[in-house]
């Protein structure tokens, strides 16, 4: 008995992403507003029990995802300090992001 899943892993926001339809996918923020729909790069494809590495293949697999909305990270405290000095610096940062629903695997 075999399981057909469909999966493929995508370069989404300089990371590498393992998804499927239906999944939520955060990422760096992307040009794009909330409905919109975005192509993501393939990097292998596995479609049941078949593999697909091959480049010239994965050049015409389209992973497509819409743009449910726009999010920041959770504030991260940076904090530079040398001691018998008296320097400090304290630096705050929240990465911009956008989370994305995977529509299709074609």
């Amino acid at each position: 008995m075999s399981i057909n899943v469909v999966y493929a892993i995508v370069m989404a926001g300089g990371r590498q992403e393992k998804v499927s339809v239906g999944d939520i996918v955060v990422m760096n923020r992307v040009k794009a507003q909330a409905g919109d729909t975005v192509e993501l790069p393939a990097l292998l494809l596995v479609d049941g029990e078949k593999v697909t590495t091959d480049a010239a293949k994965l050049a015409k697999v389209k992973v497509t995802a819409e743009v449910v909305r726009d999010a920041k990270g959770p504030k991260i405290t940076i904090l530079k300090y040398k001691n018998k000095t008296g320097y400090r610096k304290r630096q705050g940062h929240r990465q911009q992001l956008t989370r994305l629903k995977v529509t299709g695997i074609k």
